[in-house]
């Protein structure tokens, strides 16, 4: 095992994984850059050294030489944009350094999305259709008629992509163009590569991942699935585990899949096989992520498995320690994203001061955060700032925790995105697992009120109105009505 590890990455990820190496008794190294000083990652780490560049989109050459001068013997990406990239994963292993996630190799193969959808699709999976090249944003002719072939609606992809960004939903062709060059346009800025393709959309449609472990020794295992259908900005904004929308079925057969698919690939660590779950039940094979995902925590919270240690302990050369069999899942687990944006404000991002952060508690409550009262949250990063966690014996005790939690979670400082959690917890269609029939834009904030949130509004905005027009009065002080002052300058007689 390692006895120095380097965290490239910030924020919520680089405070969890520092946890799990202390844990384990492994000295840790952060890095931040000039925004982020007063980080909490930046606090909890053995070492913290400052870097030139921004953290989410490491360079190579800077991270080597840090970890050259600090006597790190490997380097943890979490799921920063280095995560998943060839140029950054292959420069360390060649310097010697091992690489906490899957071989370069397998990550290269990853990332070219046209090639690994048409792989899957001659070893028998069904996968969305799709333009069989990737496009340059200036190729309009060629894009135009792959999305005729295709057929409206389509989906702009990045070729590079994995996160949500490059994504765009065109419904018509006279939209076409314009999407082209906006995800184009995102691409480059995220992936460094503005290269697209196209896919038919499918829609009404459910999103399905399915976590695996794999070792250097041929072994791979699944720890479930997780259903992570209602998203904004394409960002998965609430997780379950296990999917309320899969039949038992259905949940063996993706299981199996992402099994088959895993060996596939040659896939080693952890990682996350994504499909696409369509009303009528029909499955595809949509995305491999060859990274921890920010959703991870539900599965650890039904497994018990602690997969940043996993990821150590299989980037180390160990098999695993489980057989499939050996796997149990307990209860129910969800995860709710809280952003620092304003949900009333287009969700424009809140960067600022925590005035006041007060944590949720209590059995089965669990939040992983960088923020603190007194933090700050920098300007140049995305606006996640907390995943709160919960588990329950039942999908409604996990949802009636969840609902808690986040009455008791006290943010000041910076508008989030905890009203429209808390409108989606008691969306019906939510309450009856029907992600299909919602839509996270009108889920959490056009709910109408019941009484008795009406009535707490009615007497903040009544107190507030007081204290804004209340004209102050003038009040003489008792002691000097009583002459004492006046005594006190007399005279001697």
């Amino acid at each position: 095992m390692f006895n120095k590890v380097l965290i490239a990455n910030r924020g919520e990820i680089a405070v969890r994984i520092i946890r799990t190496l202390r844990d384990m008794g492994i000295w840790t190294i952060a890095v931040y850059h000039e925004e982020d000083i007063h980080s909490l990652h930046v606090r909890l780490a053995d070492e913290a050294i400052a870097l030139k560049q921004k953290v989410d989109d490491p360079q190579a050459a800077e991270i080597l030489e840090i970890a050259h001068a600090t006597g790190a013997e490997a380097i943890h990406p979490g799921y920063s944009f280095g995560a998943e990239r060839y140029d950054f994963a292959r420069p360390v292993e060649k310097e010697g350094f091992v690489f906490i996630g899957p071989p370069s190799q397998v990550i290269r193969e990853l990332n070219r999305k046209v090639t690994m959808l048409e792989r899957a699709e001659q070893a028998g999976f069904r996968t969305p259709r799709h333009s069989d090249t990737a496009f340059n944003v200036g190729d309009m002719e060629a894009i135009r008629r792959a999305a005729d072939e295709l057929g409206y609606p389509v989906v702009i992809k990045a070729r590079r992509g994995g996160r949500g960004r490059g994504v765009r939903l065109v419904r018509r062709p006279e939209q076409l163009e314009r999407m082209v060059q906006s995800a184009g346009a995102e691409a480059m800025a995220v992936y460094h590569d503005s290269r697209i393709y196209l896919e038919r959309a499918i829609y009404p449609v459910l999103h399905v991942d399915v976590q695996i472990l794999a070792d250097r020794h041929g072994n791979v295992i699944h720890l479930g699935e997780r259903c992570s259908a209602l998203q904004h900005h394409n960002q998965k904004i609430i997780c379950e585990t296990p999917a309320p929308c899969l039949s038992e079925q259905q949940r063996r057969q993706v299981w199996e899949m992402a099994i088959e698919l895993a060996r596939l690939f040659g896939y080693e660590n952890a990682g996350t096989v994504e499909f696409l779950v369509e009303p009528g039940g029909e499955i595809y094979f949509s995305d491999f992520k060859a990274r921890i995902q920010i959703e991870h925590p539900v599965t650890e919270m039904v497994t018990g498995i602690d997969l940043v240690q996993e990821q150590l302990r299989l980037a180390a050369g160990e098999p695993l320690r489980w057989r499939q069999q050996d796997i149990r899942f307990e209860g129910h687990a969800m995860q709710c994203r809280i952003n620092a944006e304003d949900p009333w404000k287009n969700f424009l991002p809140s960067p600022g001061s925590l005035r006041r952060f007060r944590l949720p508690g209590g059995l089965h409550v669990r939040v992983d955060t960088y923020g603190y009262t007194g933090g700050y949250v920098p300007r140049v990063y995305d606006p996640l700032l907390a995943k709160v966690i919960v588990w329950g014996e039942s999908r409604d005790a996990c949802i009636g925790r969840m609902r808690r939690a986040l009455q008791d979670f006290i943010i000041q400082g910076i508008p989030t995105n905890l009203p429209l959690h808390q409108g989606i917890l008691n969306h019906p269609a939510f309450l009856a697992g029907r992600y299909e029939a919602m839509l996270t834009q009108e889920a959490g904030l056009n709910e109408p009120a019941d009484e008795a949130h009406l009535r707490d509004l009615a007497v903040i905005m009544a107190v507030a109105y007081m204290r804004r027009h209340q004209a102050p009065q003038p009040v003489i002080p008792e002691r000097l009505t009583t002459g004492w002052h006046r005594s006190a300058r007399r005279l001697p007689q």
